[in-house]
């Protein structure tokens, strides 16, 4: 029988995750929480220095983890997003969690992070420009999103 979600528990632990990569990678918490783009050239030059092909399964978890909490962060700080809840029969246990968000359009759209990473592994070298703006372009944020406008 499948657990209930915990997204109290799930948005804490993505929250303190990604200050705890910015701490790492020299960027105060508190600058960070000011302005989640400060963590973006300490982000970039880490995994582009990263020795992605010695990675072995656990690294890969790891900075799977740490880039799916930084683009969940950044769209929650940045846009006003929000974690949701959504079944999904085809999830282990039955559900995602997804970031949820008023596009420029007026609608709500849903983007799961984990699937913003996972397509950016497919297109090495990873560039977190490049998965922050498909984040906001599959959420309907972006000013070129192809509306016209």
């Amino acid at each position: 029988m499948a657990r209930e979600p915990d997204l109290q528990g799930w948005i804490e632990e993505g929250r303190r995750n990604i200050i705890d990569v910015s701490d790492m990678l020299g960027i105060p918490s508190h600058v960070y929480s000011r302005d989640p783009m400060s963590l973006i050239p300490a982000l970039q030059d880490y995994v582009s220095r990263a020795p992605l092909d010695e990675f072995e399964q656990s690294d890969w978890i790891t900075l799977h983890a740490d880039l799916m909490s930084y683009v969940a962060d950044y769209l929650i700080q940045k846009h006003g997003a929000r974690w949701e809840v959504v079944d999904d029969p085809t999830a282990p246990r039955g559900y995602r969690f997804v970031v949820e968000a008023t596009g420029r359009d007026g609608q709500t759209h849903r983007v799961d992070p984990a699937d913003v990473v996972r397509q950016e592994f497919s297109s090495l070298p990873i560039e977190i420009t490049r998965m922050l703006a498909s984040a906001e372009l599959t959420l309907g944020l972006s000013p070129w999103d192809g509306d016209g406008e």
